[in-house]
């Protein structure tokens, strides 16, 4: 049986190196966790409980495809109590964690053969989906003067029909301000191309306040999840703002692509959006561990850092240290027993000589992850 060209999509690193941690666990070995994006708290407790409640009085079944209107209507209102923005609900699709976002906006926005821009270093899954729907990843070598994130003069004068951009950014945490965002977003519109916001790291910050760019311009797809700020990695659970021309074209993609989002995670959703003083206290947490690791990760000889003002990983350079960041990888999880990951999956030209550390587990798991750290950097000498 013949496999499609579209269907040769690079393997998601990160995945590997969790796999090749469980397999050490297996055998009886602890692991520290650095390697995942994945909060170290579960669903909020009141949220665990809405569904609870919610299963004993009526079975779970299909919703309507852009969502269940309760968790539109509190999406709606998150953005006026964030954001200061009266966004219809109308305008709010529920999808199947980001990923389903991600799917929808390529299908809807892009043709087969577009060319839609992302800055390297970026998630990896953003250039596999689009290759898997026929549509060509444009990489753009950001650099450290600009906190490695896009600006105008990188999209001038190449043909995109899109632009992707993360604000806090995977791998490195940092952010665009209003002012920058804007001068992007104006690029973008002066030459035709449509600009898509990831904001799931939105409500992890650590100085000033993530800017969406629905601020800006209604004219954008933003895309969001429950699965980081609310730490619902697990219960794919997300949802995008779309302007409100293409929300019936984005309901019929998600009626035949998806059905629906799941029901349980809808609940639990929308109960999780007033778990205020729970989701804080997580981010007090990744606030803590922040701060250990950039006191400690230097103490160990990962000194290259970028700066993270929101998320909650570090990216390294540690092209000092060697020239193949997955080898490295290994090393560091075979001796040290810390699982981080190769920057190979997020930048394919640099990502040989850059590690990214997630700092999302607990803080007591911080603290042993950089002592081991720290110890193995001592026999590296």
């Amino acid at each position: 049986m013949q496999n499609s060209t579209r269907s040769q999509v690079d393997p998601f690193i990160v995945m590997d190196v969790m796999e090749r941690a469980r397999i050490a666990e297996s055998s009886g070995r602890r692991i520290v966790h650095m390697e995942v994006g994945q909060p170290g708290t579960g669903a909020p407790e009141g949220a665990r409980r809405a569904l609870a409640s919610a299963m004993k009085k009526a079975p779970l079944g299909y919703t309507v495809a852009l969502g269940v209107p309760e968790l539109r209507n509190r999406i709606s209102r998150h953005y006026s109590e964030r954001h200061n923005l009266e966004i219809s609900p109308e305008r709010i699709v529920v999808t199947s964690g980001s990923s389903g976002a991600f799917i929808l906006a390529f299908t809807a926005l892009f043709n087969p053969g577009d060319r839609v821009c992302i800055g390297s270093p970026g998630y990896p899954s953003y250039r596999q989906i689009l290759k898997a729907l026929d549509l060509v990843a444009v990489d753009i070598q950001t650099i450290g003067e600009n906190r490695f994130q896009l600006v105008p003069d990188d999209i001038i004068g190449i043909e995109l029909a899109g632009l992707m951009v993360a604000s806090p950014a995977n791998p490195t945490g940092t952010m665009l301000d209003a002012e920058s965002l804007r001068a992007l977003m104006s690029a973008a519109d002066a030459s035709g191309i449509s600009f898509i916001s990831d904001e799931i790291y939105h409500g992890i910050e650590y100085g000033g306040r993530a800017v969406s760019a629905l601020e800006i311009s209604d004219d954008c797809y933003v895309i969001n999840s429950f699965s980081k700020y609310f730490s619902m990695t697990g219960w794919r659970a997300g949802w995008m703002v779309v302007p409100e021309k293409h929300v019936r074209m984005i309901e019929r993609l998600a009626q035949n692509l998806f059905i629906c989002p799941p029901h349980a995670s809808q609940i639990v959703a929308l109960a999780a959006m007033d778990c205020h003083d729970e989701l804080e206290a997580n981010v007090d947490v990744y606030r803590k561990n922040r701060k250990l690791m950039l006191n400690g990760l230097p103490m160990a000889g990962f000194d290259r850092i970028a700066p993270p003002d929101g998320a909650f990983y570090i990216y390294a350079d540690v092209g000092h240290l060697t020239q193949d960041s997955r080898l490295f990888a290994e090393k560091i999880l075979d001796s040290a027993g810390v699982a981080v990951t190769p920057g190979l999956d997020f930048d394919a030209k640099r990502g040989h000589r850059t590690l990214r550390f997630s700092y999302a587990s607990g803080t007591e798991d911080i603290e042993e992850g950089l002592e081991r750290l720290k110890s193995f950097m001592e026999t590296q000498i």
